[in-house]
């Protein structure tokens, strides 16, 4: 039996990412991250693993061989050249029992299952149905689902299924970039989805609001994000370092429409109120802007920092979070929520 331990210091990881031949690929993910999820997803020898997101192919050697010779791994990738690539490098490392696919992930890869188990290195809008319908009754699902519809507001959740439905494990920090229909080279600088404007001069600047559907035309949110690019009022947050991930957590868990998210310059997210008139957010670095020194947003903002802060800076897993039916239209699947908790004689 392949120990976690043995596979990551067997499968050369540079191999895949900064091979000799095929050069560096961006599609990558961290080592350690990897390993997180790949040690939630608890692969045992002779399991059936259905991978989301081929990438460099690190990943499936590795599944590989955890579930040993009599287990198969079928990993599925939008990019026929990130799959080309992979199988190549797999070959040539003599690496048996991983089958590659060009699809669309979102759909996962019907012949091959039922699955013991299922890992995606991507975001999809929702955890889609398909998954779950091919994960077999207690098999689990790890990946990363977004707790709003907000670029990058998402938790790595794992999963189980029972009696064909899922159920929730555990959530913890953590992000991968968004699918797509179709493959791109780079999705984190702009994201696929939920970006309301980009400014792609001198280099892309983005927002995504809450209340897109009450701007369908964007001026709004073009306004919002210009304001924010010359700002009328900066200071420096008075409780640093700012916890970022705590931060965007809680944020989701408001349910706030107002609740909006910027990337300025390709540099430095932010996250804060805007309305259709003001903004005012708080960048990464724990440098707040806002429109003027008034703004109504820039108040707005102040409370929920003194709430975050009042409620001792919650990380995720502290957070009640349930994964909600979809009802709409679209992809069909759950949707991961976390909220705030509610007083005790509220409950």
């Amino acid at each position: 039996m392949t120990t976690l331990d043995d596979a990551f210091d067997t499968v050369p990881e540079r191999t895949y990412t900064h091979h000799p031949q095929w050069g560096e690929t961006v599609h990558r993910s961290a080592p350690d991250s990897i390993r997180r999820e790949i040690t939630a997803l608890q692969v045992r020898p002779g399991d059936r693993i259905l991978e989301i997101g081929t990438g460099s192919g690190y990943s499936s050697a590795i599944l590989a061989r955890l579930c040993g010779p009599r287990g198969r791994v079928t990993s599925v990738d939008i990019s026929d050249e990130l799959v080309t690539r992979a199988a190549a490098i797999h070959q040539e490392r003599g690496v048996s029992g991983v089958d590659l696919h060009v699809g669309n992930g979102l759909a996962g890869h019907p012949p091959a299952g039922p699955y013991d188990c299922l890992v995606a290195w991507c975001t999809p809008p929702r955890l889609p149905r398909a998954w779950t319908d091919q994960v077999r009754d207690g098999g689990r699902i790890v990946a990363c689902l977004p707790i709003a519809c907000l670029p990058s507001t998402t938790l790595i959740a794992t999963i189980t299924i029972e009696e064909g439905q899922p159920r929730l494990l555990a959530v913890t920090g953590g992000g991968y970039a968004q699918s797509t229909p179709t493959a791109v080279d780079d999705a984190l600088t702009i994201p696929g989805r939920w970006v309301d404007y980009c400014d792609h001069q001198p280099v892309p600047s983005w927002i995504s609001t809450g209340w897109r559907d009450d701007d369908p035309q964007r001026a709004s949110a073009r306004a919002s994000l210009d304001q924010l690019l010359h700002p009328g009022h900066t200071e420096t947050y008075h409780e640093l370092p700012l916890a970022w991930r705590s931060w965007s957590v809680y944020t989701a868990a408001l349910g706030d429409r107002q609740v909006s998210l910027v990337s300025l310059r390709n540099q430095i997210r932010g996250i804060g109120h805007t309305t259709a008139d003001s903004a005012a957010l708080i960048l990464a670095d724990g440098t707040v802007i806002a429109d003027t020194p008034h703004s109504p947003s820039l108040t707005v903002l102040r409370t929920w920092l003194d709430r975050w802060e009042t409620a001792g800076r919650p990380d995720a897993g502290s957070l009640p979070t349930t994964l909600v039916p979809y009802r709409g239209t679209g992809l069909a699947g759950w949707d991961l929520r976390v909220r705030l908790p509610q007083p005790d004689n509220q409950q």
